[in-house]
């Protein structure tokens, strides 16, 4: 008898099989082009009722949007990418990687803030996220994300930089440091995921699981979800902004494909564990963590009595710091999943005052 946690999985892989195909082939001239909620939980203000497909077209970006061209399986794939220079430039470049329930857009006010300092700032769409490609037979593997990037870095000039990332984006900055440590200046790790290990305490759940999940989303549970697990149990109006670009995929048709590339995404985050690399970490590295923050994959399915102590970033920070060999740690009690929104001014002050304090490249 097949259980009820098996048959949503397997009618996860019909609904991937019948709807959700391939990325279609483009043509390298086509790539060099730029492209520059409803409802609502009680008292909180609705998100604008906007639709958008899977390129994310009509929602605008802070900066002009450029497209590096990735080679796959004997077609491109568009990886779209911010790459704002300053007034007065410093000579060096910061690389922000978002986190996965977000867009590039999100790093505008960190973006703006480093412009000011005098960074170049490269912030880019992975493939499978944003503006860029959502293929549904893409690996989604960290390796090949990082390797995604330091291809668009050479191809734009960008030897060496400073890596920051969010939420998803630290597991990635982390793999990029590990993979290219002379490309990494320094490595700035902002509330990331993955300080700890959750395969070993959380039962798997199956990708067809996680798409059944995914495209069952609406704009209603996804405000809630950040509501709850981002800003403990506060909304503002300004945090519409964040929800505005993931609640308008769930109303496209393309959702599917939104959603296959979300849930490969959620398997590729709880399968490939960077915690137990720290130690390899051979870069400056500073991490900035809220306090409040309880984040942790699967905890929702996790066995009760260890559920409670999963995501516990205060002592989850201390120890990451403990095992990344001379890294600084900056502890911000009023934030949670997202210091760089709920306490940007102490936010800034960390990652401006690491970035200043490592010595220029010889």
């Amino acid at each position: 008898m097949i259980d009820s946690f098996r048959l949503a999985a397997l009618a996860g892989v019909a609904l991937v099989m019948a709807a959700c195909m391939p990325a279609a082939a483009l043509s390298v001239s086509q790539l060099s082009s730029s492209s520059s909620s409803r409802g609502s939980s009680p008292a909180t203000p609705a998100a604008p009722e906007r639709t958008f497909d899977a390129k994310l077209s009509g929602y605008a970006y802070p900066f002009e949007v450029k497209t590096f061209p990735v080679a796959y399986r004997g077609r491109w794939l568009a990886m779209r990418y911010m790459d704002v220079s300053p007034a007065r430039p410093n000579g060096s470049t910061v690389v922000l990687l978002h986190g996965k329930n977000f867009v590039s857009a999100y790093w505008e006010p960190t973006m703006r803030a480093l412009l000011d300092e005098g960074y170049r700032v490269v912030a880019p769409d992975q493939i499978g996220f944003g503006k860029s490609s959502k293929p549904a037979d893409y690996p989604f593997i960290f390796q090949e994300l990082a390797r995604n990037t330091h291809a668009l870095l050479e191809s734009i000039g960008v030897p060496r930089a400073f890596v920051v990332g969010h939420s998803m984006g630290g597991m990635l900055a982390t793999r990029y440091a590990l993979m290219f440590p002379a490309a990494t200046a320094g490595l700035a790790l902002v509330n990331p995921i993955g300080l700890e290990d959750w395969k070993t305490v959380v039962p798997y759940k199956p990708v067809g699981q996680a798409f059944a999940d995914e495209f069952a989303q609406t704009p209603e549970k996804i405000r809630e979800y950040m509501r709850t697990s981002y800003f403990a149990g506060a909304w503002e109006p300004s945090y519409e902004k964040l929800l505005e670009p993931i609640a308008g995929f769930t109303r496209s048709p393309d959702y599917r494909t939104v959603a296959w590339c979300s849930a490969a995404t959620f398997e590729m985050i709880f399968t490939q564990p960077v915690v137990y690399e720290f130690p390899r970490i051979r870069v400056p590295t500073l991490l900035v963590i809220g306090q409040r923050d309880r984040t942790a994959i699967g905890k929702a399915w996790a066995p009760k009595e260890l559920a409670s102590s999963l995501g516990n970033y205060p002592e989850l920070g201390r120890a990451a710091q403990r095992a990344i060999p001379g890294s600084k740690l900056v502890e911000i009690e009023e934030a949670g999943h997202l210091p760089q929104v709920e306490t940007f001014d102490v936010y800034r002050s960390a990652l401006v005052g690491f970035l200043r304090s490592v010595p220029p490249s010889p």
